[in-house]
């Protein structure tokens, strides 16, 4: 019987090495796995690289992982923002190496990783520091730079719901860069907030197919805060 559930965040990522490069799901904190983050953090892997939208926010989830200086590196497309103090110390220290992608090229080299597409042209960077050493070639009069794909060991992902398979759907924008880091990556391991049986399902609202996950964990919803009398 194939099941893909794991009993615990800890289980899940227990064999996560040192140097491992690691994509990790969401759009600032939209979807962004935080208890898979604190699994990770707690499990001790350093020395990874990071594939994120951001570098952090506040003094959580990938934030708390930067500042216990466990990254060696960080592909982002949104560096810094108000909240990213922890990121900002870092690189004007020297301590954390950054590779700035734009958003669009971004998502599309992690999805090219996913169809097995071996490099890409696009327009977008061409003209500026970010195509620095890359080939670019002009196509129907327009110049592009040659983007090649983002690959991970593991993906940390958040889902709405699951099944037994890795079959996961998502609640609403908190979907964002889940399926295609699902694809992108060696071990893909998705948090959900539901575990459901098989067929409960309906086949037309799954976005990310079981044949990208490897594990799934269920963890359960917080309660909603009481409101104030």
């Amino acid at each position: 019987m194939i099941s893909k559930l794991v009993a615990s965040a800890a289980a899940a990522l227990a064999d996560v090495p040192d140097g491992a490069t690691v994509m990790i799901g969401g759009f600032g904190t939209a979807g962004q796995p935080m208890e898979l983050i604190d699994a990770l953090l707690e499990q001790g892997a350093k020395d990874l690289v990071i594939i994120n939208n951001n570098a952090g926010n506040g003094t959580t989830g990938l934030a708390a992982l930067l500042g216990a200086n466990r990254v060696r590196k960080i592909i982002c497309s949104f560096p810094r923002q108000v909240d990213s103090q922890i990121f900002d110390g870092l690189y004007r220290s020297g301590k954390i190496e950054l590779e700035l992608v734009p958003q669009g090229n971004l998502a599309e080299r992690i999805r090219a990783a996913g169809a097995g597409i071996g490099a890409f042209f696009s327009p977008t960077g061409y003209g500026t520091p970010l195509a620095d050493g890359k080939e670019t070639r002009e196509i129907n009069g327009r110049q592009y730079v040659l983007e090649h794909p983002l690959h991970a060991d593991y993906a940390l992902i958040k889902a709405e719901r699951g099944d037994r398979w890795g079959n996961l759907v998502y609640r609403k924008t908190a979907r964002n860069f889940g399926p295609i880091m699902a694809s992108a990556a060696r071990v893909a391991v998705a948090q959900v907030r539901e575990v459901v049986e098989l067929g409960e399902l309906d086949p037309e609202t799954v976005v990310t197919p079981g044949i990208f996950v490897k594990r799934v964990v269920q963890i359960d919803a917080q309660p909603a805060a009481k409101e104030q009398q």
